[in-house]
C-alpha cells in the first residue's frame, strides 16, 4: 500500500468488492461515453461478478479519509508473443477527488505494478477527454494510433486514441504520430 498525502493507493482485494461495484458503477452512469461496458449490464451483475473481476485483475484503488475515490485496472497480455505488454483500463476518479492528484497516483501505481511484468502499457482514451489526455500524456504515455468511431453510446459515435508508455525509458518517448 502506498500512502501519499493522506491518499492510499492499493490492489483491492475481494473484501472491497462492494465498495468496487459502487465506484464501478459510478463511473459507468456518469461517463457512459468512456467505457466499453455499460451501466446497465454491470448493474444486473451479482456480487460475485465483481468479486470475479477483481480476483483476476490487478485493480487499484485510491483511498480517501477511507473513501474509494479512484479505481484503475492493470492486465498483461496473455500468449507468448504478446506478453510483454500490459494494459491500463477502467481508470476513473470520483467528481469530488478530480484536481486532487489522485488520478496521477493511480497511473503511477499501476506503472510501478507494470514493471518488471511488462515492457510497455497500453491504453485507450475517448478523444474528446482532455483532461485524461493530459494526465496520461503528463505520465509520458506518448499517441500511436486513432481509432474512429471505437465506441458508440446513445446514437452517438466516440473516437479514441491509442497511447503507450515504454517501461525500459530508453525507449522512444516523444509523440509516435506524424
Amino acid at each position: 500500500m502506498t500512502d501519499t498525502g493522506g491518499a492510499q493507493i492499493r490492489l483491492l482485494e475481494l473484501a472491497d468488492a462492494p465498495l468496487y461495484r459502487e465506484i464501478r458503477l459510478e463511473a459507468l452512469e456518469k461517463n457512459p461515453e468512456a467505457f466499453g461496458s455499460t451501466f446497465e449490464r454491470e448493474n444486473a451483475q451479482p456480487l460475485s461478478w465483481f468479486e470475479a473481476a477483481i480476483g483476476r485483475a490487478d485493480i487499484f484503488g485510491a483511498f480517501l479519509d477511507g473513501e474509494l475515490a479512484g479505481i484503475a485496472g492493470f492486465s498483461a497480455q496473455e500468449g507468448l508473443k504478446q506478453a510483454h505488454k500490459g494494459r491500463l483500463w477502467a481508470m476513473y476518479v470520483r467528481n469530488t477527488a478530480r484536481g486532487s492528484g489522485l488520478g496521477k497516483l493511480l497511473v503511477a501505481a499501476v506503472l510501478d505494478h507494470a514493471r518488471g511484468r511488462v515492457e510497455m502499457v497500453q491504453l485507450t482514451v475517448v478523444s474528446e477527454n482532455e483532461a485524461a489526455r493530459q494526465l496520461y500524456s503528463a505520465m509520458a504515455f506518448v499517441e500511436y494510433g486513432y481509432e474512429k468511431r471505437a465506441l458508440k453510446q446513445g446514437g452517438r459515435y466516440y473516437d479514441e486514441i491509442l497511447m503507450v508508455k515504454f517501461l525500459d525509458e530508453a525507449r522512444e518517448t516523444t509523440r509516435l504520430l506524424p
